[in-house]
């Protein structure tokens, strides 16, 4: 019964079941007016009308991306009555103020801790003058590079989690994890039983994760249960049943820090099919990183920006440093930058640097992803660098996860196809990596999506390497999984029907709003 009554209250608070409430509020509407209800109907009908008009023009005005304005323009136009009231109810990238205002003074925290490495982008620019501007960039939003990191390459959850078992048994004094999906079963209840012995010899543990991302995976108040265990724990942004505004922005970052000088990331979450036990979607593929060393400083800052948000903690960062703790015995190849993106502002970091990377790709760019949900000016980034002779390949599931969204993928197929951009789909099943690869000089390996909610609405981060073994590392794997895969060839426009047609352009034009 109990899974029953979660089933129904999933549908219920879903984006869908709102969108289709004020739909039939339209529609109930409309008959009212019919029932000669007219006295009271033509006043609200057109307050409401003037409402959406309002609405529209403060979307065409703001700052935002032009295919999200027409996601949510075409509806409101279409559905006067509550088409405005559905933008405020759902639409809208920002969080709540009261997020906003807790992350801002996090951000006072924090932001003294972020190191000037300019001697060392001084150092890439005489190599590589773009890239050096596109580390600059991400200094400038406050991610330096960082020299001094052994970094190690995993191209699947499976070889992931041994190595994070074993860097959690060798904690001593503080261990950080931030995810979006925690899921009891073999993986999360092995590392959880590392956590509550760490807890209790006395090391710092803290854990945060997204209430909506774990929805229906683990108890409601999970978060108490973990406190019993003498671990602090968060649920990031509590899921409200209706309306929730602040349903747009989840954490979708994947975090751990071991003693502030080992620290992973990626697309893995802490649930079994991350792992390959009962994936419901043929072989999961995955990939993650760990760092060792300076950068895994970012790392830190990150999640302690998150954590003092809404725990305040902590007035003095410097105990976390990883120098503190044996990083300055480290030395890796290359560079690593960590890097992260926010709702928070109008900036879209995590896109900029996938279209900085494509843009200044001479030779080929390996891209794998899940959903394949771009937006124009990535499309065009994309089918450029293709037209001017760059190998461009991506690799997407075989096997979907959700349906609608994969559709939604394959109607992005044919523009790209047309322009030269290879596709393969993974046959074993799904892809859940989120990778970039150029030229054998740089990849980045992390949680970000080439979707909207990624793009736009998620808390996310990153890692770019720069001249390390992870570049050489994520090429290959690139490479060995493609022979995995089935290149797709069938969905170029001129072989599609139109009805097909037809429903991708609808997909397309909505896909924002996914």
């Amino acid at each position: 019964m109990k899974k029953i009554l979660k089933k129904i209250l999933g549908v219920l608070t879903s984006r869908v079941f709102v969108v289709g409430f004020l739909l039939l509020l339209q529609i109930i509407w409309a008959f009212a007016i019919l029932f000669r209800l007219v006295r009271y109907s033509l006043p609200l009908s057109v307050a409401f009308t003037l409402l959406s008009v309002l609405v529209v023009a403060y979307i065409i005005n703001r700052p935002s991306n032009p295919s999200v304005k027409l996601a949510w323009v075409v509806p409101i136009l279409v559905f006067p009555l509550f088409g405005g009231l559905l933008y405020i109810a759902v639409g809208g990238k920002r969080p709540k103020r009261k997020m906003r205002r807790a992350l801002i003074k996090a951000d006072e925290l924090t932001s003294p801790y972020v190191e000037d490495h300019r001697e060392l982008l001084e150092e890439i620019k005489a190599e590589d003058p773009h890239l050096a501007g596109q580390m600059g960039y991400l200094a400038a939003k406050g991610y330096p590079v960082y020299r001094n990191t052994e970094a190690e390459y995993f191209p699947l959850g499976d070889d992931n989690f041994p190595v994070m078992l074993e860097e959690l048994k060798k904690a001593k004094h503080f261990i950080f994890l931030e995810y979006f999906i925690v899921q009891e079963g073999k993986m999360w209840n092995s590392i959880l039983e590392i956590l509550k012995e760490k807890a209790a010899e006395g090391v710092d543990v803290r854990f945060m994760y997204d209430d909506v991302g774990s929805l229906f995976k683990v108890p409601a108040g999970y978060y108490k249960k973990i406190e019993e265990m003498g671990i602090k724990c968060i649920c990031f942004n509590p899921f409200v049943p209706f309306l929730s505004v602040v349903m747009n922005n989840r954490d979708h970052r994947k975090i751990m820090v071991i003693d502030g000088h080992t620290a992973f990331t990626g697309g893995i979450n802490l649930a079994d099919e991350y792992i390959n036990i009962g994936s419901k979607f043929g072989h999961w593929k995955d990939t993650g990183v760990v760092l060792r060393g300076e950068a895994a400083w970012s790392l830190t800052l990150m999640f302690l920006n998150m954590w003092n948000a809404f725990r305040p903690t902590d007035s003095d960062l410097e105990k976390f440093r990883p120098e503190v703790w044996g990083a300055d015995k480290l030395h890796g190849e290359g560079y690593v930058l960590p890097y992260a993106d926010t709702p928070m502002d109008e900036e879209i970091v995590a896109e900029n640097v996938y279209m900085n990377l494509i843009n200044g790709a001479t030779r080929y760019v390996y891209i794998f992803t899940p959903y394949l949900i771009t937006d124009h000016e990535m499309t065009t980034s994309l089918c450029l660098a293709a037209q001017r002779g760059v190998d461009v390949r991506i690799i997407t599931p075989g096997i979907p996860d959700k349906k609608t969204v994969y559709q939604l993928t394959r109607a992005h197929y044919p523009e790209l196809l047309d322009n030269g951009v290879r596709i393969y789909e993974y046959t074993p099943g799904f892809v859940h990596a989120k990778c970039v690869v150029c030229d054998d000089e740089v990849a980045t390996v992390g949680t970000i999506n080439f979707d909207y909610r990624s793009l736009y609405l998620h808390f996310e981060c990153g890692t770019m390497h720069y001249r390390n073994n992870v570049v050489r590392q994520v090429k290959d794997d690139f490479l060995q999984t493609q022979e995995k895969c089935h290149e797709v060839m069938e969905y170029a426009t001129d072989r599609i029907s139109l009805i097909k047609e037809i429903y991708y352009a609808v997909l397309r034009l909505f896909a924002p709003l996914m």
